[in-house]
């Protein structure tokens, strides 16, 4: 019979694994590359964002602190890799990252006070063009910890169908 501290730390670390694969795989529906948990209906990338969608690309009945809280849960917990929905306000235009792919960055503050990082992918998905400081961005991305708030990257679709679309919104229209 196994000591009872080693079966515990058995159970921990499967409540654990339960919990993140809940959190990361939960919201998808179908098992095809093409399912996420986004609508159905998309557009095309520089487009206008589907029907039925808020004009900063939350669900219809979901709000913006939903995404906040869950971003907010996520820096208390040091926790990444997850994918988040939210929305902001550009409080910083950075230069592009031009090591490797090359992103365009800037920095957003959510309603609850936390700043992110967005690096979005400009070697295979169109800029922001016109991006300033005060102008209104949603976004769908997966959230990586930092120690002043975090990153938001994934910004666009998969080609390859190993990892869940993602798109940024601004003046109307949705970029992936």
């Amino acid at each position: 019979m196994k000591p009872r501290p080693v079966i515990a730390g058995i159970l921990i670390t499967a409540v654990i694994a339960a919990v993140v694969w809940v959190t990361v795989w939960g919201t998808r529906t179908g098992s095809g590359p093409e399912s996420t948990s986004e609508p159905a209906s998309r557009s095309a990338p520089g487009q206008a964002a589907p029907a039925g969608a808020a004009p900063d690309g939350r669900a219809p009945g979901e709000t913006a602190s939903h995404g906040d809280a869950l971003i907010e849960r996520l820096y208390a917990s040091e926790l990444s890799g997850v994918q988040v929905r939210g929305a902001g306000r550009v409080v910083r235009v950075l230069s592009d990252d031009v090591d490797g792919d090359r992103h365009q960055r800037f920095i957003l503050e959510l309603d609850n006070g936390i700043t992110l990082l967005v690096a979005h992918n400009i070697d295979d998905f169109p800029r922001l063009d016109g991006l300033a400081v005060g102008d209104a961005v949603a976004f769908h991305g997966e959230y990586e910890w930092g120690e002043q708030g975090g990153t938001i990257h994934w910004t666009h679709r998969d080609r390859y169908g190993d990892h869940p679309d993602g798109w940024l919104e601004w003046q109307g229209r949705r970029y992936w």
